[in-house]
């Protein structure tokens, strides 16, 4: 018996190609002190090879393709195999130690998403994760995971206090969206009339807005995914660069209100924008609730970006001047900018001008597909 790993058949059992070279001595009446004597070779390096201590080497295949007439891809074939077997049986040994790992993992909503595949054999299943995180072994994973979060400029996000590995394979899973986004070399000012774009966009329904989106801003140099958040990630969305040539912003539907997406995205946008090539941010709504001098400065720019880009602020400033606003009036105002309702709604109610009660039918709700 064997088992397939991605679509190749991999036998349980391997023989050394010593015993091969036996059959094949014992086939010809030679003798292994013979063999020995006509390629040159000790005594014991022959009975080690028969035996499996030894390889036999390219160099050796020759000799045995000379003296024996079986040619040396044979010989250099059934070493590979035999080696192979025996790192693969050496590594199943050293996963089965390891599968504890398992645990830290969110598998089974990785599975549910089609992010991996579900395998019964728990090794396998562990397997399927580090080709996922494009890792080799566990050992590695301290070292991968702080790869992502080391370089996270605000940690305001309790996400790393209650599962970072989740947190981890989040991101992971929109490094591997955006590489199949094709982008044109990322253009600043290009990036500016995109937002502008896509500010149009806040009436449309995802099926529209989201193809629309990604087109949009592939355009400019910029990848943007949409990843469903795993469990305790609390994450709305994030922003790095994959190269210096090609930023992602990664959204989730955290809250699931248009208002929260709306922000999310400009604020991601204004990181790119406004921010270093070497920063990573990963944000939750917190973030972007908080207005005071606990947040970081390069979050509170991001803010305002974001605040100012759905609704300037001379018209912002107009809509509150005489306190709340109306139901109507924010549907009126909401009609004259172009934009969703709901977004004001947002605006609104994060700084405390009417109450988080008021005018939520205004806003939108999002889903993601087959939930």
């Amino acid at each position: 018996m064997g088992r397939t790993i991605q679509n190749e058949y991999v036998p349980d059992y391997v023989s050394p190609p010593g015993e091969t070279l036996i059959e094949t001595l014992e086939a010809l009446g030679m003798s292994q002190a013979a063999l020995a004597e006509r390629t040159g070779r000790a005594k014991k390096t022959i009975n080690e090879i028969v035996k499996g201590k030894a390889p036999i080497t390219p160099k050796i295949s020759l000799e045995l393709e000379n003296v024996l007439g079986v040619p040396a891809e044979f010989w250099n074939s059934r070493e590979s195999q035999y080696r192979e077997y025996l790192a693969r049986k050496d590594e199943q040994e050293r996963f089965e130690k390891h599968l504890k790992w398992l645990d830290l993992i969110p598998v089974r909503t990785m599975v549910k998403f089609g992010w991996i595949r579900e395998f019964k054999d728990k090794v396998q299943q562990l397997r399927e994760l580090l080709r996922f995180f494009q890792i080799s072994s566990p050992d590695q994973w301290e070292k991968y995971a702080r790869s992502y979060t080391d370089q996270v400029v605000f940690r305001k996000s309790e996400a790393f206090e209650t599962n970072r590995s989740a947190v981890v394979a989040w991101l992971r899973r929109g490094e591997i969206q955006a590489k199949n986004v094709e982008c044109a070399p990322y253009d600043q000012s290009k990036f500016r009339e995109v937002l502008r774009l896509i500010r149009g966009l806040t009436n449309e329904s995802p099926e529209i807005f989201c193809s629309k989106m990604v087109d949009y801003a592939s355009a400019a140099g910029v990848a943007v995914v949409f990843v469903q958040e795993l469990p305790k990630t609390r994450i709305s969305a994030a922003t790095r660069w994959l190269t210096p040539s090609k930023a992602l912003i990664q959204l989730s539907l955290l809250y699931k209100r248009n208002d929260h997406f709306w922000f999310s995205f400009f604020h991601e946008a204004g990181h790119v924008l406004l921010h270093g090539k070497k920063d990573f941010f990963i944000n939750n709504p917190k973030n972007y609730e908080e207005t005071g001098a606990g947040q970081e400065k390069k979050e509170m720019e991001a803010n305002t970006f974001a605040a100012t880009s759905l609704i300037p602020a001379a018209a912002f400033k107009a809509l509150t001047r005489s306190g709340a606003p109306s139901r109507d009036t924010v549907l009126q105002f909401a009609s004259e900018l172009g934009i969703a309702p709901g977004i004001i709604v947002g605006r609104l109610q994060r700084e405390g001008i009417i109450p988080w009660s008021h005018y939520n039918d205004l806003k939108v709700s999002f889903r993601w597909a087959g939930s």
